[in-house]
């Protein structure tokens, strides 16, 4: 899923150059798949059983590769837009189901397992940038041909994945909270949304025109190799800390970190940035849904992925009249809107201990007397 959906960014510069992607074209295709992945987290919020089945699993992983490997097929943006919304659709599925059934099996165990499983998604976007920047790639085709390859070998792995057995009832799964405090975490994972896809969009280009050269490229594989074990290392911290103060802390760590390429020229704050970045993503995504399912909302994986989306559509239409100042003013924007979610993290961190007994006490409970399965 890392590859299929964040591959597009290293390749645009390769595609506008060689194929003729207008300037435009470059956002109706990101566009497109943003609303691709709205249509897929809907669905799953929709028609959870239809979706959550291991029938849907491989389609979804044989519509992720599929999307990849005919792109060089193509020559018109009209072609490239229906299959990068083809693409963010099957990616949206792909997550929804990877969340649930890894925080399933991932019941009385470790608390680190299902961050691993995250950690997938920022290992996707390492090789994806290592195909442009690393691999003799010598043109736009190329680069999607070995990325449909690279997606098929780990989608091969992800084949047999199948969903675990019903859970025993816990206090975890049997504390409903108040609706109220759903929909601020969505509030927050939803503004998360928006700051981050500002950020995932423009972080390259803004770093390669401040410092001409493959330093942009170069902080896009840094920024994945930053997420790949981040989302482990949150779940270590979400052992010993709330999820909603976790959540501030990742929120305004990632701030900080897209602010810093927009205020300082020059590679060492672009890669510090780019750590910060990749190293609380998809922390949040992996905190957020956690905290979702601790408060045993109906659907609520689905939903805020939903939202998460919602988001992502979202920002660029938010900065777009920005951009033709530079990168500068969008990053400040990016790194305003995720301080405006770490603040909705903090009104949410206020309402946690009104849970009683709180979803996090009882995840600790039964993590610490469950059986390993």
């Amino acid at each position: 899923m890392g590859i299929g959906r964040f591959v597009y960014t290293p390749i645009v510069p390769l595609m506008t150059a060689q194929a003729g992607l207008p300037p435009g074209g470059t956002g109706a295709l990101a566009t497109a798949n943003y609303l691709g992945y709205f249509a897929g987290a809907l669905a799953g919020s929709l028609l959870p059983r239809l979706v959550r089945t291991v029938p849907t699993w491989r389609a979804a992983l044989i519509l992720n590769v599929a999307a990849l490997a005919v792109m060089p097929a193509a020559h018109d943006v009209l072609t490239w837009v229906v299959i990068r919304g083809l693409a963010g659709f099957a990616s949206a599925v792909l997550f929804v189901i990877a969340v649930d059934w890894m925080l399933d099996h991932a019941r009385g165990r470790s608390a680190q397992l299902p961050g691993w499983g995250f950690g997938g998604v920022g290992l996707g976007i390492a090789l994806s940038a290592a195909v442009v920047l690393l691999l003799p790639v010598t043109g736009w085709r190329a680069a999607w041909w070995v990325s449909a390859a690279l997606a098929a070998a780990t989608g091969a792995v992800a084949w047999r994945m199948r969903p675990a057995g019903a859970p025993a009832p816990s206090a975890a799964s049997a504390t409903q909270g108040p609706r109220k405090w759903f929909l601020v975490l969505l509030l927050c994972y939803t503004l998360e949304g928006v700051g981050y896809i500002i950020a995932g969009t423009f972080l390259v280009a803004a770093i390669g025109q401040a410092s001409p050269g493959p330093l942009g490229n170069a902080a896009w594989l840094v920024v994945g190799l930053a997420a790949a074990p981040s989302a482990a290392l949150w779940a270590m911290a979400g052992t010993r800390w709330s999820r909603p103060a976790l959540l501030v802390v990742a929120l305004l760590v990632q701030a900080g970190g897209i602010c810093l390429p927009a205020l300082l020229g020059g590679a060492t704050p672009a890669l510090i940035g780019a750590v910060a970045f990749g190293g609380t993503f998809i922390g949040v995504s992996t905190t957020a849904l956690a905290a979702g399912r601790d408060l045993a909302f109906p659907g609520a994986v689905a939903l805020l992925t939903a939202g998460y989306s919602v988001g992502q559509v979202l920002g660029p239409l938010l900065v777009n009249p920005l951009v033709h100042h530079g990168y500068r003013s969008t990053l400040l924007v990016s790194a305003a809107v995720v301080a405006l979610s770490a603040l909705t993290a903090a009104w949410l961190k206020s309402g946690w201990a009104e849970l009683s007994p709180t979803p996090r006490g009882a995840d600790r409970r039964q993590e610490a007397t469950s059986p390993a399965r």
